[in-house]
């Protein structure tokens, strides 16, 4: 790998309990962020921007930034929480926007948010619409942010709600829908966020290999979305981006990556796929991904 690449993961989920060594509830073993963020910055990782997934998880990923120059978080609820709001919708967008003003720079996007369709045994599509997408798009234009959107299975009541917000700008994160639902997300000024999950079938490759480049930008919404081996973009990787010591979680050890937890340093595989289903030089995409990321959330 070019020592020249320079990466920043825009979606990563570095409050997840699986980094202080707990998965389902039970402790497998000790907490190891630090040892996750080093490997992360050996990879070329500039950057990284932690996801916001509710209000709690937005305040502890601010505290979590604070301690690092490199970090950066959104504050949002993910569309499968928005339940949080029916409590008392004004008091958690207050404390929302609350946690953006105390975040100052470190603050870079609101989200996630947006609608998810797959799992609405979690909250009403109702809800999810009325009563926290709008909400959050209001509040991502009173404090002047790009979001940082969620859309599964829902491209059509997206589009359709971001058409009554003009000025609305971002990401649509992780995305796997089709090259026309990305082309009107696109015409509506958003660049399309592409991690394993966006790399799983051939259609979902060809759909990649269609979009622009400056347009793209890239993460690992880890713990999860890795590349499997059943995914269809897994053997365009390039054999020196994969980690070379992994352990089960039950065998862990401080200087391996666990298996089958993502980490932002497998930001590099993504970049892998990418450059070779659009064939293009991958230390050039690269670039261009990088600045794409730049000018959307850090050029104010």
């Amino acid at each position: 790998m070019s020592p020249l690449r320079r990466f920043i993961d825009i979606g990563a989920n570095l409050t997840d309990a699986m980094y202080s060594g707990i998965y389902n509830g039970t402790r497998k073993h000790e907490g190891d962020l630090q040892q996750v963020l080093q490997r992360s910055w050996s990879a070329g990782l500039k950057k990284i921007i932690i996801t916001g997934g509710n209000l709690k998880e937005s305040q502890m990923a601010l505290s979590l930034a604070t301690n690092d120059e490199r970090l950066f978080t959104t504050v949002g609820c993910h569309p499968t929480r928005c339940l949080e709001f029916d409590e008392n919708p004004t008091t958690y967008l207050t404390e929302l926007k609350k946690t953006i003003e105390s975040g100052s720079k470190k603050v870079v996007a609101v989200g996630e948010c947006g609608l998810d369709y797959d799992r609405i045994q979690f909250c009403p599509k109702d809800i999810q619409k009325k009563l926290y997408f709008e909400l959050q798009l209001d509040l991502s234009t009173t404090c002047n942010l790009p979001l940082f959107l969620h859309c599964r299975n829902a491209a059509q009541d997206v589009i359709e709600i971001l058409s009554r917000h003009k000025n609305a700008c971002g990401v649509v994160h992780s995305f796997d829908g089709r090259i026309e639902e990305a082309q009107s997300f696109i015409d509506m000024n958003f660049f399309i966020g592409l991690n394993g999950c966006s790399l799983k079938t051939e259609e979902n490759l060809k759909t990649v290999a269609a979009l622009p480049n400056d347009k793209i930008l890239i993460e690992t919404d880890c713990p999860w979305c890795e590349i499997r081996p059943t995914h269809a973009g897994y053997s365009l990787i390039s054999k020196d981006n994969f980690f070379t010591n992994t352990v089960k979680k039950e065998k862990w050890k401080p200087d391996c990556a666990v298996k089958s937890r993502n980490e932002p340093a497998n930001i590099r595989q993504v970049l892998d796929v990418i450059a070779t289903v659009k064939n293009e030089d991958p230390d050039t995409l690269c670039d261009i991904i990088y600045e794409n990321t730049i000018k959307l959330f850090f050029n104010k």
